[in-house]
Parts: C-alpha cells; structure tokens; sequence
C-alpha cells in the first residue's frame, strides 16, 4: 500500500463524500467488527441529541479524567484540524498515529468493502474505533454526527449508558420537520436495558424518550430545570446548585459566562454517579466541571472576542440569554455567517428582535454549504434597526468590527461551527503575527 503523510490522508478523506455515501448499520457492524474483533472492551457512553452534544462529551470526559480513569473520545464536527475528532484524554491523536490507523482502515476497506466505501463520518468513526482498541481507555465517549437511530455510532449493542440532550429543529431534511419525529430518531440509540439519561425540556420530546424507555426497559433518567438551583452568573464563571436522584451538590463551578451550559453539566454529573464508579467523588465531579474546556462555545478567544457556534434557533435563544447576562458595559457587535440549509430567516429575527447589538458584520463560509451572500442581503436587511455590513469573507468582517471596537465593547462571532473554526484559526494566526 502507498506510504500516506498526514496531509495525504486527511485529504483523501475529505474527498470521500464526492464518490460514496451512507451505509446500512449492518455494513458498518461488518467493518467494525473487521477492525476491533467482536468485542469492545472499554465501556461506552452513547451521546445524541440536537444541541449540547460535545459540551456534554467533554464535561463527562472531564469528570472521569479528574476521577482517575482513562477516556476515549469520538466527537463531530472538528473546529481547525480532524484530529480533533479523535481523542484519548485531553490529547488528540497524533499525525503519526492519524496516518496508522488511516492505513489499517484502508486496508480492511479494499478487501472487504469493495466498491461500497465507508462514508466520511463512518471512516472516522472506525478509524476512531481502531485506535481506542489499541489505547484500551476504562471509557469511550461517543457523539452521534447527526441522527441517532441510523448513526453509524449506533453499531454499540450494550453501551453502559446512553444520554440525549436538548431535542431542537435541525437537520429536518434528514429527521423529519417535527419535534416528534426528530425526537424518535434521536431515542433510537436507546438499548434494551441500557440507563438512557436526558434533560426534561419540552413536553412533547420527554413523552416520547420515556415510551421508547419503556418499550426498551431501560430505566429513563430525567433531569429537569427545577433540579438547577440558585445560578449566579460571574464575570467569568457560573455558580450554581444541583440536585439529582443520589446527592444534593453546592457550590458547583463552570469556567464559562454561558447559562445554558448548566443544562450541559448537569448531564454530565448525572451521568458520572449513574456510572457507579469508586473513584469518582463529589470532589472530582467539581473539579471535572471546573476544569473542562470545549472550544467553540462561548469561549473567549481574545479578550473581548467571544466565539460561540450557535448554528439553529435553539442554539441562537441559548447564546442570546448568554450574551444578554455578559455584563457589558459598552457596545456589542456580532459577525454571523450560516450554512445554508439552516433556518437562519428565524435566526437572524431573533437577533434582530433581541436590540443587543449595535452592529452585524454578515460574512460568507469557506464552505460550498454556505447561504449565499445575495440570499443574506435579503433576509437581514429585512431588520431594519440593526445596521448590517456585508462582507464576500469573515475576515474582511472581522477586522471591520475590530476597527470599530473600543474599550468596555465586545466582538461575538456566531451562526455557525464552520465559522467558529474558521475564525479560531484566523484570529490565532493574526496573533502569531502580531508577536
């Protein structure tokens, strides 16, 4: 076989989706099977959901990390590089260790598959897969990429627990344009006796993962708002209390300015004690919380300069509640770029309707999947209180409301993931040169 370099590898797969697509379950359980044996022998933790999903991953990650276990980690989208999908501990996968296993899962690809291709998610995920048999962590924490029911994450038969977040509108062309039939595809990584743990948000989400417990008797675990106690929002941080079905937990921290990362936490802690792990303590499970860092959301990359990759309605209300309990003293500013297949019309109403901003820099994607920037044009100017600038690339954007920016304002870039990396890497190699 041909001697890839890191470089090589990655492109080929991102080339993938332009000659294969998606793949039955049993397909995939062919494969997976091929490159671990029949057993996996790390515990696996199965996220799905619609918003929530990688804080989720990384605050669990976190708490067993602080409680003295090894974690495996497979999350979806990456921000700036793909090895950031793969992760053992805080350390994403090497470019050496990337390229290895990229060449035992294309080995095992030509001779059994054929011409049926894995897709690009479901490469990753084996590649991942490959690389935790050979790491052997005491867990493996799986994200769903989009769905759940026909995932190619959701070839585990007995994950140890399953855990669904926040259940939203998104990605309707595939699940369906009700909150019912996107919650049924999402309760299909529940298992026959597996504890499936989720945050009891909206009535009619909540109905339906309960029946799909029950028909699956696996005991639902529900956290809900009224378990989130006395939130005091810092400068910097979150306080607040929590109560769940084992312990009442006091002075719990979140190196975060964003609210509805409590929600997230409380998930995760509730999934830590479902665990029935010695090692992991009240104390570890604070300092867990405390010490997660997940970029991309609500992280502040510069002072001042906020990233958040908000990128549906509900991601929007949740980073506009955040952003109005900021504190700012001056003036905020916002760079939006969306993908086209969102609903970014109501996005951009909400915006528009919450007067927290006194300027919108609109900017395309380096992405073909970018809405147009014509297609912007007209939905913004719509909302005629917020001043709008429109900008053919985000850093052009950027550097318009950086121009702008005086001491006590803040810069927050939102809308999309995409952008959110995209702008991580800019701002980052901005810095680089300015040393």
């Amino acid at each position: 076989m041909k001697a890839y370099t890191y470089l090589e590898a990655e492109q080929y797969i991102l080339e993938i989706p332009g000659f294969t697509g998606k793949h039955s379950l049993e397909e995939i359980k062919k494969l997976l099977r091929t490159a671990v044996g029949d057993k996996i022998h790390s515990k696996v933790i199965h996220i799905a959901g619609t918003n929530g999903k990688g804080s989720v991953c990384a605050y669990l990650r976190s708490i067993l990390l602080e409680s003295g276990l090894s974690v495996g980690m497979f999350t979806s989208p990456h921000l700036e590089v793909m090895r950031e999908r793969i992760c053992i501990g805080n350390e994403m996968i090497s470019e050496e260790e990337f390229v290895d296993i990229f060449r035992k899962i294309k080995e095992i690809v030509d001779r059994v598959e054929g011409k049926n291709h894995p897709s690009f998610f479901e490469y990753l995920f084996l590649m991942a897969m490959a690389y935790f048999k050979e790491k052997a962590p005491d867990y493996i924490i799986l994200e769903t990429g989009m769905g759940g029911r026909l995932d190619a994450t959701n070839v585990i038969d007995r994950p140890a627990l399953c855990i669904i977040t926040e259940i939203g509108y998104d990605h309707m062309q595939y699940l369906g344009d009700t909150i019912e039939a996107i919650t049924a595809e999402k309760a299909g990584i529940i298992k026959t006796g597996t504890p499936v743990i989720f945050f009891d948000k909206r009535q009619k989400s909540t109905e339906i993962l309960t029946q799909y417990a029950k028909k699956a008797r696996s005991q639902a675990i529900l956290i809900g708002i009224d378990n989130i106690l006395n939130v005091n929002i810092n400068n910097k941080s979150i306080d607040f209390s929590l109560e769940t079905g084992y312990y009442k937990y006091v002075n719990l921290s979140l190196h975060t300015i964003a609210g509805y990362q409590t929600e997230n936490a409380a998930l995760a802690v509730c999934a830590a004690e479902r665990l029935h792990e010695a090692k992991i303590t009240p104390k570890s499970i604070k300092k867990g919380l405390w010490n997660m860092y997940w970029p991309g959301r609500m992280e502040e990359v510069l002072p001042g300069i906020y990233l958040d990759g908000a990128h549906n309605e509900d991601g929007i209300e949740a980073f506009l509640e955040a952003v109005q309990n900021d504190g700012c003293l001056g003036k905020r500013f916002l760079l939006f770029g969306v993908v086209a297949d969102k609903r970014y019309e109501a996005m951009t109403a909400r915006i528009a309707e919450s007067e927290l901003f006194s300027k919108a820099a609109i900017t395309l994607l380096e992405t073909d999947r970018s809405a147009s920037i014509d297609r912007l044009k007209t939905v913004w100017k719509q909302h005629k209180s917020l001043c709008c600038s429109f900008h053919e690339n985000a850093g052009e954007a950027y550097r318009q409301l950086l121009s702008c920016k005086g001491i006590g304002d803040v810069i927050y870039i939102s809308g999309s993931l995409y952008l959110a990396g995209q702008m991580k890497s800019l701002i980052g190699s901005m810095e680089v040169l300015n040393d």
